[in-house]
């Protein structure tokens, strides 16, 4: 993750409806040969990276996260051929092997970084010939838990602290993707947007799920007191737009992409 100060306790009120997209994702890697060396980008907690190692019976697989509390977390799972490691996505796809891994993974992760096209094409390098990029990312960008944000953070008096930061989404549109695949030599490319129906008890638990991530990045950036500012303004806005319904219907979209590095 981009945040050094994760919180797994929030983010994990609703881990289940986290953890379905992670194991849809995994079924799109293909076992038709031996996945000997894989890479968990964004591991956060690292439960679900040791599920990643031992159904694809990964020889040796390496979490990466940048938060400190939930690697803490995923040194319970450390183990025989499963390690964590700490760093930013940005650094390790830098200083990794170029052809090192037979996986790259990454579970809602890639969404915290700009600039896809040149993030991909660093994290095509990591992988060796016949290797697999595996990626899923939300894509909420266009609801009002997105929108409502960005335009709090554009006015007084928050604008002068987050020095322009809106909390912008960097995610494309799929087909986008399917083409930035193709012309990284990757093939076998599977890209889809899926939505997940998520039913809350009322639209009051949709500000405590983006406490755990949208506004994390919104949390780091202000002073506690001015954040603290921010979420009550945000909260009025937010529960405002939702219907108010028990419970509540919250689609949660999201792209799943994988795809195969020529041998």
């Amino acid at each position: 993750m981009t945040a050094s100060n994760w919180n797994p306790a929030q983010y994990e009120r609703f881990k289940a409806e986290r953890e379905q997209p992670f194991h849809d994702l995994a079924a799109l890697v293909r076992q038709d040969r031996p996945i000997r060396r894989a890479v968990d980008l964004g591991c956060g907690t690292g439960e679900l990276t040791r599920r990643l190692h031992e159904s694809l019976g990964c020889t040796e697989t390496t979490g990466v996260d940048l938060s400190d509390t939930m690697l803490a977390r995923a040194a319970a799972f450390v183990r025989q051929g499963l390690r964590f490691e700490r760093s930013s996505i940005e650094a390790f796809a830098a200083q990794a092997p170029q052809g090192a891994y037979d996986l790259v993974f990454s579970n809602a992760a890639l969404h915290w970084l700009d600039d896809h096209p040149a993030l991909f094409a660093k994290l095509v390098r990591l992988l060796a010939p016949g290797g697999q990029l595996a990626v899923q990312m939300p894509a909420m960008h266009a609801f009002a838990t997105h929108t409502l944000a960005a335009a709090l953070a554009r006015e007084a008096p928050f604008a002068a602290a987050l020095h322009g930061y809106t909390g912008q989404s960097p995610v494309l549109a799929p087909e986008a993707y399917a083409r930035l695949l193709y012309e990284l030599g990757l093939r076998e490319a599977s890209v889809r947007l899926q939505v997940y129906g998520h039913e809350l008890p009322d639209r009051a638990a949709v500000l405590e799920w983006v406490k755990g991530t949208t506004l994390t990045g919104y949390a780091e950036r202000l002073a506690p007191d001015l954040f603290e500012r921010f979420l009550k303004v945000y909260a009025e806005r937010l529960l405002a737009a939702l219907p108010d319904e028990r419970p509540f219907f919250f689609p949660f979209k999201r792209i799943l992409l994988a795809a195969r590095k020529q041998a």
